[in-house]
C-alpha cells in the first residue's frame, strides 16, 4: 500500500542516496550541553489556507485558484474618471440645493408638504407635543427633504455603481479572509474518509495538516490512493493501516521523494493546473477571460499541445519547463507518467527532479535507451523502428515507403530473435541491411538447426529482394549508420549488459528525461526523437491502467512530425495521454502535414515573432467569426438662412470644423479571429495567442496571453 497508485517502477531512481550501515564515528570528547531549538514548531496555516482557498468552476484554461468569475458578456461600463467626476458633481449640486433651501434663497415653497401633512396642533411654540416634540417634527421633516435630495442626486451621480465598483469588493475580500469553513465542508477534515469508516486515518491526516507536516504533493498522493480504495483496487483496511503508520508520508512514490528539489512554476495540485501567464485585457479576448490567469492541466494536455515560435520567444522557459515541472509533481502524487525529451543543456529541470535520466552519447549516463521499445514482437518492433528511421522520408521519397521498410525490418528481426533470443544491436542490424554474407549464412544455419521453416522463408525472401530497384534496405542501412558511431558505441545494447529504459514503464508514475546529442549529431537526434514518439504512441495504446495520465514533452519537434505520428497523436486522447510539441516554424513540418497536425492537437499556441506564412496556417485553423462592423459617415450641413450661416461660421471659428451630421451604419460581417498579419506583427514580445480544447470537447477561442504575467 505504500506505493498505491504508484506501482513499483524498478530501478526508477537515477541517483539513490547511500544509507550508512551503522552510526558514524565521532571523536572522543565530552558531550556539550543540549542545544535548545531556535526554530519555531511547524505551522500548517499556509497549507490549510491553500487547501481551503476557493476554486470555482471556470472556462477551459482559466486559473481556478482564488478565481473571481466575471460576467459572460461585457457590461456597458462608464469610465472610472467619468463616473467619479459625475458622482462628485452630483454631490456638490445636492449640497448647493440644500444650502439654498436652508438660507431661504429659494423661498419657503418646500414647506408646503409640511403644512399639508402635519396637524395644526403640532406646530408653533404652543403645540401639544411640547418643545422637544415640536423640534423633532420640524427636524424630521428637514431630514426627509435632505434624504429626498440625496436620493435624487445619487441616482443622477450613479452613487450605487461607485459603491459596487470600489467599496463592495473590499468588503467581500475581507469577509472571505475572515470566514471560517464549515466543518462539514472543510477539506482539511477528510470527511470522505470519516464517512467510509476510516475515522482514525482522517484524524491522523487532519492533525498532521494542522501541524504543518503535510504538503500539497502529500495531499494529492493520498487522494489518489483513496481513489484506489473507492474503485476497489485496494482495501480500506490496507489504506487506513498505511495512513496510521506513516501519516502524511503514506503511499509514497517508489523513489521515496515527497517533493521536487526546486519549484519555479506556480501550480495547484488540487485542480492539477500550472499557471503560464495572464490573459490580456484586450478587446479581442472574451470578456470572461480578460485579466484571468491562464493555466494548463491534464484535462487540456490530454488533447495535446503544439507551440510555434522562433528561437528566443520563450517556448522552453515559459511553456515546456513549467509543464514538465507540473507533470513531475503529478507523478510524485501517483497521477501521471512523464517523458521529457530535449537537447542536452536545454534547461528542462535538474536531474534530481527525474527518476530516470538517459543521456544519449554521454558515456557517464546511467541508463540506456531500448531501441525496440521493450517489445518481444518482431512485427511491432519493425513498425516502430521503421517510423523512426524513414518516417520523415515516406512522402518525398517513394523508395523509402514506411510499409515496405517495416516489411524489410520484420524479415530480419524475426529470424535474428529466433536464433539469438534477442534483437540485433546497431552494428549487427547495419550488417544485415547491407546484405553481408556472413550474418546471413549464420542466420540460415541457425534457423535450419531450430527447424524454423517459416522464418527461413522470410530470410530467403529478403535475399531475393536485395539489390532490386525498389529495395529500401539501402536507405535503412544509411539511417542505421547514423547510430553506428563511436559516440553511441555503449548505447542501444541488446545483450543485457546495460540498463535500458523502455516506454513500457509508462504503466507506472515514472519521471523520465532523455537528453539528445543535438551538437554534432543533429540527424541522429531527430531520428531518436521520432523513435521516442513512435514508442510512446504505441505504448500508451496498450496500457492496462489508463487512469494514469501519460504525457510526452518534446522540446524541439523538428523533423518529428510524420503521417504516422499525426495518426498516433489523434489516438492519444482516448488513452488518457497527450504530447507537447514545440517548433521554431511550421516550415519544419512537411506542407501536407501542417493542417493535419494543427487539427490533431486540441491546444495551439502561436508565440510572438511568428512569420506571416506560419500565421496563415493558424488563421485558417482558427477560422472566422461573425462580428459587428460600424460604418460612420459625416455629412456637412448646409445652412440656408443668414442666421444659420452665421451660427455655422461662429462654430467653424471656435472648433475649426464644419457643422456635420453623423450617420452610423451597423452590419454583421465575417472576419478572421486572428489574421496572419496580426499574428506576425500584432503579438507583443513575451506574449502568445493560444486556443484550447479539453478532453470533454469544451473549447476556448484564441486568447492573447501575457506569458510574463
Amino acid at each position: 500500500m505504500d506505493s498505491d497508485g504508484t506501482q513499483e517502477a524498478r530501478g526508477a531512481h537515477a541517483h539513490p542516496v547511500p544509507r550508512p550501515a551503522g552510526p558514524p564515528e565521532v571523536p572522543a570528547m565530552p558531550p556539550g550541553p543540549p542545544r535548545v531549538p531556535v526554530a519555531p514548531p511547524p505551522d500548517g496555516s499556509a497549507f490549510l489556507a491553500w487547501l481551503r482557498a476557493p476554486r470555482p468552476d471556470a472556462a477551459p484554461g482559466v486559473w481556478r485558484f482564488e478565481h473571481r468569475p466575471r460576467p459572460a458578456e461585457e457590461p456597458e461600463e462608464i469610465p472610472t474618471r467619468q463616473l467619479l467626476s459625475g458622482a462628485l458633481i452630483a454631490f456638490l449640486v445636492g449640497w448647493l440645493i440644500w444650502s439654498l433651501l436652508q438660507n431661504g434663497y429659494l423661498g419657503n415653497w418646500w414647506w408646503v408638504p409640511f403644512d399639508l401633512i402635519v396637524p395644526d396642533a403640532w406646530r408653533g411654540g404652543d403645540s401639544d407635543l411640547g418643545e422637544t416634540g415640536t423640534f423633532m417634527v420640524y427636524r424630521g421633516y428637514e431630514v426627509l427633504v435632505a434624504l429626498a435630495i440625496m436620493v435624487g442626486v445619487a441616482r443622477l451621480g450613479r452613487w450605487g455603481e461607485v459603491w459596487h465598483r470600489f467599496v463592495t469588493p473590499r468588503f467581500r475580500r475581507a469577509e472571505s479572509q475572515a470566514a471560517q469553513p464549515d466543518a462539514q465542508d472543510d477539506p482539511a477534515q477528510w470527511n470522505e474518509l470519516r464517512a467510509a469508516g476510516a475515522v482514525d486515518a482522517a484524524e491522523r491526516l487532519a492533525v498532521e495538516a494542522r501541524a504543518g507536516l503535510m504538503r500539497d504533493v502529500d495531499h494529492a498522493r493520498i487522494l489518489r490512493a483513496w481513489q484506489g480504495v473507492r474503485t476497489g483496487r485496494h482495501s480500506l483496511a490496507t489504506f487506513s493501516g498505511a495512513v496510521l503508520k506513516d501519516g502524511a508520508a503514506a503511499c509514497l512514490h517508489p523513489s521515496g521523494e515527497r517533493d521536487l528539489p526546486a519549484r519555479l512554476a506556480r501550480r495547484d495540485l488540487l485542480t492539477g493546473q500550472v499557471r503560464l501567464g495572464t490573459t490580456v485585457d484586450d478587446a479581442r479576448n472574451p470578456y470572461a477571460y480578460r485579466g484571468a490567469g491562464l493555466a494548463l492541466g491534464p484535462d487540456l494536455l490530454g488533447t495535446s499541445l503544439v507551440a510555434v515560435g522562433p528561437a528566443g520567444s520563450g517556448k522552453t522557459g515559459t511553456v515546456v519547463r513549467p509543464v514538465a515541472e507540473s507533470l513531475c509533481l503529478h507523478a510524485l502524487a501517483g497521477r501521471a507518467a512523464v517523458v521529457v525529451v530535449g537537447g542536452a543543456g536545454a534547461g528542462l529541470g535538474p536531474a534530481d527532479a527525474y527518476d530516470v535520466v538517459v543521456r544519449i552519447g554521454n558515456q557517464e549516463s546511467e541508463y540506456d535507451l531500448d531501441l525496440y521499445g521493450g517489445t518481444t514482437d518482431p512485427d511491432e518492433a519493425a513498425a516502430v523502428l521503421a517510423e523512426a528511421l524513414v518516417g520523415d522520408l515516406a512522402d518525398p521519397h517513394p523508395g523509402s515507403d514506411s510499409r515496405r521498410s517495416t516489411t524489410v525490418l520484420a524479415q530480419l528481426l524475426g529470424p535474428f530473435r529466433a536464433v539469438h533470443g534477442r534483437f540485433p544491436s546497431v552494428p549487427e542490424l547495419r550488417q544485415l541491411l547491407d546484405g553481408a554474407p556472413e550474418p546471413f549464412a549464420a542466420l540460415r544455419q541457425g534457423l535450419r538447426d531450430a527447424g524454423q521453416e517459416s522464418l527461413l522463408r522470410e530470410l530467403d525472401a529478403r535475399e531475393r529482394q536485395m539489390g532490386q530497384p525498389g529495395d529500401v534496405a539501402g536507405v535503412l542501412a544509411d539511417r542505421v549508420a547514423l547510430l553506428d558511431r563511436p559516440a553511441f558505441a555503449s548505447f542501444f545494447d541488446t545483450s543485457g549488459t546495460t540498463r535500458p529504459f523502455t516506454l513500457k514503464a509508462l504503466d507506472h508514475p515514472v519521471r523520465v528525461r532523455i537528453d539528445l546529442p543535438e551538437r554534432g549529431h543533429a540527424d541522429a537526434s531527430r531520428m531518436l526523437a521520432r523513435l521516442v514518439l513512435a514508442q510512446f504512441t504505441a505504448s500508451v495504446a496498450v496500457r492496462e491502467d489508463r487512469s494514469l495520465f501519460a504525457c510526452l514533452v518534446l522540446d524541439d519537434a523538428t523533423g518529428v512530425v510524420t503521417p504516422e505520428a499525426v495518426r498516433g497523436i489523434q489516438r492519444l486522447r482516448s488513452g488518457n495521454a497527450g504530447v507537447v510539441l514545440t517548433l521554431r516554424t511550421l516550415d519544419d513540418v512537411a506542407r501536407p502535414l501542417r493542417g493535419p497536425l494543427l487539427g490533431a492537437t486540441g491546444c495551439r499556441m502561436a508565440l510572438s515573432g511568428l512569420t506571416p506564412w506560419d500565421g496563415q496556417d493558424f488563421a485558417e485553423v482558427w477560422g472566422k467569426e461573425w462580428t459587428e462592423a460600424r460604418d460612420v459617415t459625416d455629412r456637412q450641413i448646409i445652412a440656408e438662412t443668414p442666421a444659420g450661416k452665421a451660427v455655422h461660421m461662429l462654430r467653424r471659428v471656435i472648433t475649426g470644423k464644419d457643422a456635420t451630421a453623423r450617420a452610423v451604419t451597423v452590419r454583421q460581417v465575417e472576419r478572421e479571429r486572428w489574421s496572419a498579419s496580426e499574428l506576425a506583427h500584432g503579438v507583443p514580445a513575451g506574449h502568445a495567442v493560444l486556443s484550447l480544447t479539453d478532453v470533454t470537447g469544451e473549447h476556448a477561442p484564441p486568447l492573447l496571453v501575457d506569458l510574463r504575467g
